[in-house]
Parts: C-alpha cells; structure tokens; sequence
C-alpha cells in the first residue's frame, strides 16, 4: 500500500508499510535486501542504500539523513550514494565507513547520538560464528554498527550484518527489528529466532535474507505470539 499516492512511488513500484507514532506516521519503505527507507517528519532517512538491493534509486527522494552499518560494498555504495544524496545530506557510519567517505559522523558501538533531530543508539554488529576459512570472522567485532532509531515513541532497531550477539540481551523496548539472514555472512533463521527471543520486539522483519527462506523464522517463532513476524520483498 503507497497511502502518499506520489507518481514517482508508483513508477518505482515500492513496498511501503506505514507506521503510527506519538508525532506522525513513520513510513517504511522495503528498496531490497539490506537497504531501507523512512519517512519521517518530512525527512528520508536511507540505511545502507545499495545497487545490491535490485532498487532503481534514480528517481528516489534525496537523502536528507544517510546511515551506513559497515564498509562492505553491498551496505556503502558510493555510485549509489551519488543518486540519492545533495550537498544537504547528513551521514553517519562506523569509522572505517567514515574513512571511506570522506565525510559524515562516526559513531562507535553502544554510543548514542542525536543526528538530524533523531535520537539514534548504535549495537555492536559482529560474526561469532561464521568466519572466512582464513579464521577472521565476516564481520569482525568493534567495526559494524547496528542502529537503534527513535521515531517519537517508536524504536525501531536494523541489526546490520551479525549473529545473534550477547549484546542483544540490553536492548529493551523494540518496537520493529530488522534481523538479517543470509548464511554464513550474518544468520541462520534458528539464529534469528534466538535473537528475537533476547529483546522481544513486538514486530520482526527479516532482511538481508538473499538464499534463505524468510518464512522459517516466522515458523520458528509460531509459539511466540507477541513477536510478529512480517515478510517483505528484501
């Protein structure tokens, strides 16, 4: 359902799920795989928009706020970042994405800052299991973000690329995660399931799930009525 009925939407054919909140509707827009859209407030805000995700940004709104998770090409991906972004668009990454770009805000894991007039918090992101063969995990731990983003009195929380990491245990008062599964880079949907019953979120999307069926989470978690788990085209 696109409730904004703007011709560029319709010709861009986007899923978008809109969201109530204490200061106005939080619109969700699902671009593919890891990259993802809000509306808010009047401002898009882009998490990790990427050419990987199968969207056309051509003919997208600009940024008006930027999030990178982690400097992998599939998450930071400068010639798409050029069709989305003005001299306005405010960023904020992990350091090594920072480096990369040249510009923006860095934030470590379990800092929160105030970007764009969004209170934002940033979880670690990391590979416990899954490791390349030379013994160095995906993600290595201390370098990718996952961001907590407060739209009025919605939490709304994008893991990032990780496992099922003990940090997860802190988070409180999820409304809507974002969980990946895409094996071996992040998790396996048992993984996943592990990870929603840590910090319950109310509702859990699936994404970066390129080669796995998103629907085994939502089996897996059938005897968990108060998580929600909702399939999109990522």
């Amino acid at each position: 359902m696109i409730i904004l009925g703007l011709t560029v939407y319709a010709q861009e054919n986007l899923q978008v799920d809109v969201i109530k909140t204490n200061n106005g509707d939080l619109e969700i827009y699902f671009l593919g795989h890891g990259s993802v859209m809000f509306n808010y407030v009047n401002q898009y805000i882009y998490v990790d928009p990427s050419s990987s995700s199968g969207q056309d940004f051509t003919n997208l709104p600009k940024a008006d706020l930027v999030l990178i998770t982690h400097s992998h090409g599939d998450h930071l991906d400068q010639k798409t970042l050029k069709l989305i972004v003005t001299e306005n668009t405010k960023y904020l990454s992990n350091e090594v994405s920072k480096q990369k770009l040249q510009k923006g805000k860095s934030i470590q894991n379990n800092e929160a800052t105030i970007f764009g007039g969004l209170h934002i918090e940033s979880v670690a992101a990391y590979n416990i299991k899954h490791k390349r063969s030379s013994g160095q995990a995906y993600h290595p731990k201390g370098q990718g973000n996952g961001y907590i983003i407060n739209f009025g009195d919605k939490r709304v929380y994008l893991a990032g690329d990780t496992e099922d990491v003990p940090e997860m245990a802190r988070l409180k008062n999820i409304d809507i995660a974002f969980l990946p599964m895409n094996i071996p880079y992040t998790m396996t949907p048992e993984m996943a399931k592990n990870a929603a019953i840590l910090f319950k979120p109310k509702v859990v999307y699936p994404y970066h799930y390129r080669g796995t069926d998103p629907m085994e989470l939502k089996k897996l978690l059938k005897d968990y009525p108060e998580i929600e788990v909702k399939i999109r085209k990522m």
